[in-house]
């Protein structure tokens, strides 16, 4: 939809600033409004008091050589405009960082913090035989054991966009709008691409109790890796899940509770692994038996997923890509990692009037940044499977 300006300059005048901007917010918020539907220089004309003269005295022929935005900002109360702005900056970029394709971002949990790298400490685990409390005894306490994890260290990321004298004067408005999902994009692709490296295994930080560790083990300490185990009917899903049965606790000696709950396969394998666990029933015939046996499906709780991304991770890291294409992986994805995270994107405007503005034209700035790492925390969770 197109915005009624002459409407807005109106709602405006009579509601007030600080309603308007609610309004505008919260439709762009609630997704009632796209980005796509503003105009940078006709919301300077309906939110700025006297908005047209502000936004001509943007044109260097005005008066001696023009003024600078903050000389003609001088008295005029321009909060409304900037905020409404940074809205529509702000939806774009996280549009462009919440895209559909990155899978893994929306596969992992997010852990807040507010370290920089930080020690999660386990719990420490009771025996069976106390689980009875006799009359007037205590009960046992449930604490912190001596295992412990090491997350890694957090890193900063972000971009500035600029908004130039000429975007608001020409209504350039798509191109700072491009600009803005330039950022989004980059900013939730390095997510993407550092979360996946920790899942398909080509980078490995998980540490516990003091000892570095590669997610994916063939044996000791724990093995979850099947080889040779193409994704082509439900036999294949069941070897993975034999070795979730065989995982035990390292703490406890006792059985990992853990089931394979997510899929997630390369885009070879995208219909294969469709027809493997949405198929109606399954067929079997084994041991040699000359009848065969139908069943329903079993498998009809799983959630599948594919990454383009994920299968150019694996090739990247020198794996053949006859071989890349037939890798999967299978598990419980958030208990297996997570984003560790100090902020989520988050969008800041710089003051007007600075140093940029009479360098560079560059009348608003919007910086998009944010925080964090992707961290194993417990790799028993997962079990990749090549071809």
């Amino acid at each position: 939809m197109s915005l009624n300006y002459r409407e807005l300059k109106r709602r405006f005048d009579l509601d007030g600033a600080a309603r308007t901007t609610q309004h505008l917010c919260e439709a762009l918020a609630n997704r009632d409004l796209a980005p796509e539907d503003f105009s940078i220089r006709d919301l300077a004309e309906a939110l700025v008091p006297e908005g047209r003269q502000w936004v001509g005295m943007l044109d260097p022929r005005q008066g001696d050589g023009g003024v600078s935005v903050m000389e003609a900002s001088d008295g005029l109360d321009v909060t409304a405009f900037l905020q409404v702005a940074g809205q529509v900056i702000y939806s774009k970029i996280l549009d462009a960082y919440t895209l559909e394709a990155f899978v893994a971002s929306r596969l992992v949990q997010t852990v807040p913090t507010r370290l920089d790298g930080e020690r999660i400490p386990g719990m420490k685990r009771v025996a069976d035989d106390v689980d009875v409390v006799a009359p007037g005894m205590p009960y046992p306490h449930l604490g912190f054991g001596e295992d412990y994890i090491d997350t890694p260290s957090t890193s900063k990321r972000g971009f500035i966009v600029p908004v130039t004298k000429e975007a608001i004067f020409f209504d350039r408005t798509h191109l700072v709008l491009t600009r803005a999902a330039e950022v989004g994009e980059i900013l939730g692709l390095n997510k993407e691409k550092r979360l996946l490296d920790l899942i398909v295994g080509v980078t490995n930080n998980y540490k516990s109790n003091g000892s570095p560790y590669n997610t994916y083990q063939t044996s000791a300490p724990w093995k979850n890796v099947v080889t040779a185990n193409e994704l082509v009917d439900w036999t294949d899903v069941d070897a993975a899940e034999q070795l979730f049965a065989d995982m035990i606790d390292p703490a406890t000696g006792e059985p990992v509770l853990v089931r394979g709950t997510t899929v997630l396969v390369m885009p070879a394998y995208r219909h294969a692994a469709h027809r493997v666990f949405n198929a109606a029933e399954i067929t079997y015939t084994g041991g040699g038996a000359a009848t065969a046996t139908t069943a329903a499906n079993p498998l009809g709780n799983y959630r599948v997923h594919e990454s383009r991304l994920a299968y150019r991770r694996v090739v990247a890291s020198g794996v053949a890509a006859v071989d890349a294409k037939k890798w999967w992986f299978i598990g419980d994805f958030k208990k297996a990692f997570a984003y560790m995270e100090n902020w989520p994107i988050t969008v800041t405007q710089a003051p007007l009037g600075s140093e940029a503005d009479f360098n560079n034209d560059v009348v608003l700035r919007f910086k998009a940044s944010e925080r964090g790492a992707a961290a194993v925390l417990n790799p028993r969770y997962v079990v990749k499977c090549t071809g």
